[in-house]
């Protein structure tokens, strides 16, 4: 297989070190001066500052490539959103992730409404290229207004207790939202979740895979799959 073109000219730490920090960054709860105090006990003098670009440079490009190498998606859509305040305004993150809690995508944007709804849908389907079997959402009747549009005759749950992995799947990004205190902008929040959310689902064990043999081998096969995508295998 082709290694993907990411490029580290210009830099002056190997590629190796920038993966890493990036991957440190993106998989855990760590804020950019905590990836700077683990560099420094390997001997690495890296500022967090220089963490912060390798981020934002490279970690869109890495999230593109796991998400090109992920299993095709299932065919149960769980959809959610949740508010998000950056600089004093409240914005939307819209996800959706399948019935094996995989995240499909995430989309910020600044209402809450059928407008709203039928991006989140209309992405989906052509990212995938495919109409789901049914769709789990709350009550917000949002999601009914977009779907007779998008796909009228797409079956739709709606039910509060139903959508409990989307709600679930918004507990890692509020946990890293706090260690992050706050976001700079809606770009480099857009930016940043799909980084999280890729590499997230790359390392995640599924439930299918939950005896000891089998998670070490599945994290074997994400780092594997890693290195290749950031061009160190």
């Amino acid at each position: 297989m082709q290694k993907p073109s990411i490029s580290y000219k210009r830099h002056r730490f190997p590629p190796e070190i920038i993966a890493h920090a990036v991957w440190l960054y993106a998989r855990f709860n760590l804020s950019l001066r905590e990836v700077e105090e683990m560099l420094l006990k390997r001997g690495i003098d890296a500022s967090y500052e220089s963490i912060r670009r390798w981020t934002a440079k490279f970690g869109p490009q890495i999230a593109r490539h796991l998400r090109r190498r992920q299993c095709r998606s299932g065919d149960v859509w769980h959809l959610d959103e949740v508010v998000v305040k950056i600089v004093g305004k409240s914005f939307w993150l819209w996800r959706a992730v399948d019935q094996h809690g995989v995240v499909l995508d995430e989309i910020l944007q600044p209402r809450r409404n059928k407008r709203a709804a039928k991006r989140l849908l209309v992405k989906l389907m052509k990212r995938y290229g495919f109409v789901p079997k049914r769709i789990m959402t709350d009550k917000l009747r949002s999601y009914g207004a977009a779907k007779r549009e998008v796909a009228p005759g797409l079956d739709h749950w709606s039910h509060k207790g139903l959508n409990n992995r989307a709600e679930n799947s918004h507990l890692p990004f509020r946990k890293r939202e706090r260690t992050m205190q706050g976001y700079r902008s809606p770009g480099a929040l857009q930016r940043f979740v799909a980084v999280h959310s890729a590499t997230r689902n790359c390392f995640s064990v599924p439930a299918h895979r939950r005896s000891a043999l089998t998670i070490r081998y599945h994290r074997m096969e994400a780092f594997d799959a890693w290195r290749t995508v950031v061009g160190t295998a």
